[in-house]
């Protein structure tokens, strides 16, 4: 006489939970290098008060608009591609994998244009390192996640379509780059 067989384990969610935990890391990164950011701003302000902050360089606002705007559509691509996985739909699972890395590229695309076009030396003054630190780390994380977005797309459409855990903690991890972003876009882009 043998026992019947136990139940399988109830799944873990390890890489939800893992990317929820990078994303909280992420948050804590952003938003201590946003304080920075507005310290020194508020410090430079304070002794200048008739000066601007920063002092010479022009913010192409458009492009960086257009950015904002574009992280927050790619996560509707990234929720899509949640939701064809669920139904085992591999044709719109691609698709709206495929605009999630065309759209992260195109954040990347729309970064260097403002770099190249607000021309801000690294080592002139306090603003440019701190711009490029704070603008260099999006970027980096964006860059991530398009790398992600690769993974999640060959584990998602090489034949594990119903297993939505990757493409689950996929859009979560571009839900946390659209929040860091618009965080960074106020305080760097539209308060100056």
């Amino acid at each position: 006489m043998a026992l019947p067989a136990a139940a399988p384990p109830a799944p873990r969610r390890q890489l939800l939970v893992g990317t929820a935990l990078a994303c909280v890391a992420g948050t804590m990164l952003i938003g201590g290098m946003l304080a920075v950011f507005a310290l020194l701003r508020e410090r430079f302000l304070d002794a200048n008060p008739e000066g601007r902050f920063p002092v010479d360089y022009i913010i192409t606002e458009v492009a960086s608009n257009v950015m904002l705007m574009t992280l927050w559509s790619l996560c509707v691509f990234a929720q899509w591609a949640v939701y064809s996985g669920k139904r085992d739909d591999r044709a719109h699972t691609a698709l709206a994998l495929g605009i999630v890395g065309l759209l992260a590229i195109a954040f990347i695309n729309g970064q260097a244009f403002v770099w190249y076009t607000m021309g801000v030396p690294i080592a002139a003054d306090y603003y440019g390192p701190l711009f490029y630190a704070v603008t260099g780390t999006m970027t980096a994380l964006v860059a991530a996640g398009l790398v992600y977005t690769v993974v999640a797309s060959f584990r998602a459409l090489g034949g594990r379509l119903g297993e939505v855990e990757v493409l689950s903690a996929h859009a979560l991890y571009w839900y946390f780059i659209a929040a860091a972003y618009s965080a960074v876009w106020f305080l760097v882009y539209v308060t100056k």
